[in-house]
C-alpha cells in the first residue's frame, strides 16, 4: 500500500499540537531518558516504540476505564486506547526530531497506528500492546503490526498519514467520560 501524506511538508509531522504535545515536560523529561541510552535514532525510535507498547497499558485488555488522549496525559497516567497510545508514541518521536504520523485501519472501529519516517520512506507502527494472538514489532523491513485488516469483511488500510489526529477520532476521545462510553462513540469509519 502506498501511504499518502496529509501535507507535503515533511515539517508538519514534527510538529506539537494539543494531543500530540511533544512540548510538554513529561513528553521532554521520558523521550531525554530513553535517548540517553540510544545508540542513534533508530533505536531511539525503537525503544520509544517498545516503551510506549510494553509500559502503557492499552485500557481494554487492563480493564482500565480511564480514557487518555494527550500524549502527555497517557504518559502520566500509563494507560490508553491503540489511539492515545499513538498519540505518546508520535510525541516520543517528534521530540527527538523524527518525523512520525498518525494513521488508521478500520475493523469493528477505527484502529490506530503511527508512521515513522526513515530511510526516505514511512513505516507503520502499532504501540497498541501486546497479548495472546497480538505481536506487533518495531520493523522497517517489512510491517509487523497488530492486526491485519480482511478485505473481505470491509476492513481496511486507510493510506493518509495525518500530521494531528483525526479530528473524528480526537472529538470522541475528549468527549468520552469512560472507556465504556469511548467504544460505544468511536467512529467506525473515517
Amino acid at each position: 500500500m502506498e501511504l499518502i501524506q496529509e501535507t507535503p511538508h515533511l515539517s508538519a509531522y514534527l510538529g506539537a499540537d494539543e494531543a500530540v504535545d511533544h512540548d510538554h515536560p513529561r513528553v521532554r523529561d521520558t523521550a531525554a531518558r530513553l535517548a540517553t541510552s540510544a545508540a542513534d535514532s533508530y533505536d531511539y525510535a525503537r525503544r520509544a516504540f517498545e516503551f510506549v507498547r510494553d509500559t502503557v497499558t492499552h485500557s481494554q485488555d487492563a480493564g482500565d476505564l480511564r480514557v487518555t488522549w494527550r500524549a502527555s496525559g497517557v504518559l502520566e497516567q500509563g494507560t490508553g486506547i491503540c489511539h492515545a497510545k499513538a498519540h505518546a508514541l508520535a510525541a516520543l518521536l517528534r521530540a527527538e526530531g523524527i518525523p512520525a504520523a498518525l494513521c488508521y485501519q478500520r475493523f469493528d472501529v477505527v484502529h490506530g497506528l503511527v508512521a515513522v519516517r526513515f530511510r526516505g520512506a514511512w513505516h507503520r507502527q502499532d504501540p497498541r500492546g501486546n497479548k495472546p494472538g497480538v505481536d506487533a514489532q518495531f520493523s522497517l523491513d517489512g510491517e509487523r503490526l497488530a492486526f491485519t485488516p480482511d478485505l473481505k469483511s470491509n476492513e481496511m488500510d486507510y493510506p493518509v498519514l495525518y500530521a494531528a489526529p483525526h479530528p473524528a477520532v480526537l472529538a470522541a476521545l475528549k468527549a468520552a467520560p469512560d472507556r465504556p462510553y469511548l467504544w460505544r462513540h468511536l467512529p467506525t469509519a473515517l
